[in-house]
């Protein structure tokens, strides 16, 4: 029964142990579904469930009819344009972290948007290339087909041609990985990856783009390297040849880089005022191209440009099952990135504009698009975020205005390609070094991360180092296990505490943060914050320890010591029991400890057993020349609200913790337990004639309250700073106060809270 009072309650209700609620309260019959049940569920067939597998493969078959053409197409034809023009420069640009020619870019620009047009459930991403893919499967083909010899011609056809079959098939093989994810529904492998651990990759990999395109800003003859410690090596390069930079390249991308951040920082500035971003890429690269094409700087101060470029699509490949054994690893990676990149930032919209997204059909949705894009030698994408934040920010409905920026991708492709040739591969460079700033900027969450929560921030730290040391495949492993690492960390080495009552009331806390607290006599309550398991029991074990000051195996071999020390003086005689206590008529004992152990130490770890003996034995009150150590404690609570689960290895270690402690009469407590975690010991077998159910309770303060009974307390006993207060009856209230005594309630079968 509960009752308003201002804002205080009134709660009367019996002392519940877990057996007693269960016996007063009668459950419902559950039926869990088996392995095979659910089996027969999915397997199941109805033309509803086939109406819904439909939908969900197919979402365009849900949105598109109810298109608002009146309202929204013209919206998503100007987000179209837009967004077409950005995807095509990203395209050229984003093929130099590949090693591929330029024109492979517009391929992968193209087809993973089309395929998500029909598969995707978000309305506003643009999928297409992404630098730290295009850097990862770059780093792939330079493996696979690496530069021979410093000075070989990046023109060099079948060298081409080979990084172009390499780039295909890892992203070929990539899609494949990601499409049998989403149809096994295995699409949460992406939590794996913290919001920590992504920033930190991200940032590492912006830094290994960042090197990687400066062989293009310098025009210089890098050979291209996969392996650990890569990015140093590629430094190295570029320095040892710095005094051959092509001067017109370097000047032609800072002027590129410095103009595309201030009109970028111009739309961030007043993107509120500007109907459409000022599309600046696409303004730098029409420039750039007319000037390199009109004073012929090709010829007049040998810059690298992107030359010829195919008109129209190339016949598919078949992908190279060799290609595929030796860069699986690769693949992974390339496919895990790529979802878990993709669907935060469609996360983003889909909680901004209040719409459904689906994981699995997501994964479903790129895989095809890069399966496709691969075949018709593309390589992997994802989305940008810069290329979304166009989409979106200019007015884009659904992923009719990504139909519209394939189209001008498109035509790209098969008519106005020529017009590029001339653009310095430099300018490409510097337009890809202008979308990695959101992703540099990222530094700045190391300081917010500290003042947070420290371990994302360790995981950051050491992310971005593995990244840049090991480089994108091994560096993202790396950091996957080391992120593991911490969550074994914090549950191995758990922050557990010493609970006592405070305000008088029915709330316990960790004793070591309040001033006005207090504990009955005796009584010691143990909380552990995390789940016990093989890792941290022995952990667990040594916390309890040291909380009661006392270890109790220690405390049991001693008097089972003690115990046949007193039989055997009492079998001689020399040993005589008065109402005062024990009186001894020797001295000393001449047995030693190994006489009496007999060398066999598991003979002490046994419990006591006294009812052979005429007397009863006070443990606190022995003859002097018998030393045990002495315990106030007699009971123990164990706070396991927090423990999730409890494996069949630290069970047998929890059993022998409380048989320890139940064999020195210390009764053991443990409260705030599920269902099911008293049921898995049932199960296992867990319970016996020492350690039996009946010592689970509710809450915290219904094994106090049973303590306080069993005792047979008129009055709670406080430890020496809290008698000041007066001994009182542990009737409470939540104002701080307690009850006169003249208003004592004696707990026999309730407890009450006023």
């Amino acid at each position: 029964m509960i009752e308003p009072f201002g804002n205080q309650y009134i709660v009367a209700r019996p002392v519940y142990s877990t057996n007693a609620f269960e016996e007063e309260h009668k459950k419902r019959d559950r039926h869990h579904k088996t392995f095979l049940g659910h089996l027969k569920v999915c397997c199941s067939c109805s033309t509803q469930k086939a109406k819904r597998i439909v939908l969900s493969l197919l979402p365009i078959v849900s949105w598109l009819p109810a298109y608002r053409f009146k309202e929204w197409l013209l919206s998503d034809i100007v987000s179209g344009i837009s967004t077409g023009v950005v995807s095509v420069l990203q395209g050229l640009a984003f093929a130099l972290l590949v090693t591929v020619p330029p024109g492979y870019g517009l391929y992968a620009a193209f087809f993973p948007t089309i395929v998500y047009l029909f598969f995707g459930t978000s309305k506003h991403i643009s999928v297409g290339p992404f630098p730290i893919l295009s850097m990862m499967v770059g780093v792939a083909v330079s493996r696979m087909a690496p530069d021979t010899t410093p000075n070989i011609s990046s023109t060099d056809s079948s060298l081409n041609d080979q990084k172009v079959v390499v780039a295909a098939t890892v992203s070929l093989f990539s899609g494949i990985i990601q499409l049998a994810l989403g149809i096994l529904r295995i699409g949460f492998v992406v939590i794996y990856l913290s919001e920590s651990l992504i920033s930190g990759f991200t940032t590492a990999a912006a830094v290994h783009v960042l090197v990687s395109q400066l062989k293009f800003i310098l025009q210089l003859q890098v050979p291209s390297h996969s392996d650990p410690f890569s990015i140093f090596k590629v430094l190295e390069s570029v320095f040892t040849q710095i005094e051959k930079t092509n001067i017109a390249d370097l000047v032609t991308a800072l002027i590129i880089l410095l103009i595309v951040f201030i009109v970028k920082e111009i739309n961030q500035h007043f993107k509120d005022k500007l109907p459409v971003p000022i599309p600046i890429e696409f303004i730098m690269t029409v420039i750039a191209a007319g000037v390199s094409y009109g004073f012929d700087f090709q010829t007049r101060f040998n810059v690298s440009v992107v030359g010829t470029m195919e008109r129209g699509f190339m016949p598919p490949i078949t992908p190279d099952v060799q290609i595929i054994q030796d860069t699986i690893g690769d693949c992974f990676s390339i496919a895990i990135v790529a979802f878990a990149v993709s669907f935060s930032v469609a996360s983003v919209y889909s909680l901004k504009y209040d719409y459904p997204l689906d994981g699995n059909q997501e994964l479903i949705a790129l895989g095809l698009g890069n399966i496709v894009s691969g075949a018709f030698r593309g390589f992997a994408g994802s989305t940008a975020l810069s290329r979304s934040a166009v989409q979106e920010s200019t007015g884009g409905k659904t992923q009719i205005a990504g139909l519209i920026s394939a189209i001008i991708v498109l035509i790209v492709i098969v008519a106005i390609g020529f017009l590029l040739e001339p653009l310095q591969k430099s300018v490409l460079a510097a337009l890809a070094l202008g979308n990695l700033k959101g992703m540099l900027m990222q530094f700045a969450e190391v300081g917010r991360l500290w003042r947070k929560d420290k371990y994302d921030c360790v995981i950051w730290i050491m992310t971005f180092i593995f990244t840049i040391v090991l480089g994108l495949g091994l560096g993202l492993a790396a950091s996957v296990a080391f992120q593991l690492l911490t969550i074994v960390f914090r549950t191995q080495f758990p922050k557990c505490s010493t609970l006592a009552n405070i305000g008088r009331s029915n709330i316990y806390k960790n004793k070591k943060d309040y001033l006005d607290m207090y504990e009955p006599e005796g009584v010691k309550i143990f909380r552990c914050p995390s789940p016990i398991y093989f890792a941290n029991i022995r952990f667990f074990r040594q916390k309890l320890i040291d909380a009661v000051g006392f270890n109790p195996l220690r405390i049991l071999r001693k008097r089972n010591k003690a115990l046949r020390k007193i039989r055997k003086l009492q079998k001689q005689g020399l040993l005589q029991v008065t109402p005062k206590g024990f009186i001894c008529t020797v001295d000393a004992i001449k047995d030693s400890d190994e006489e009496l152990d007999n060398n066999q130490i598991e003979v002490l770890d046994q419990p006591i057993k006294t009812t052979d003996l005429p007397f009863q034995i006070d443990w606190n009150d022995l003859p002097l020349n018998i030393e045990v150590p002495k315990i106030s404690l007699h009971s123990l609570i164990l706070d396991f609200s927090a423990v999730s689960f409890l494996d069949v290895s630290s069970m047998r270690g929890l059993k022998s913790i409380l048989q320890e402690f139940i064999r020195i009469q210390v009764d053991v407590y443990i409260v705030g337990t599920d269902d099911d975690f008293i049921e898995k010991l049932t199960r296992c077998e867990f319970f016996d004639n020492e350690v039996q159910n009946s010592i689970f309770f509710l809450t915290i303060h219904d094994a106090v309250l049973h303590i306080l009974m069993k005792k047979d307390y008129s009055t709670s006993k406080f430890n020496s700073s809290q008698e000041k207060d007066g001994k009182m009856d542990f009737t409470v209230n939540t104002n701080g106060g307690l009850r006169n005594r003249e208003y004592r309630v004696r707990f026999f079968n309730r407890f009450i809270f006023i």
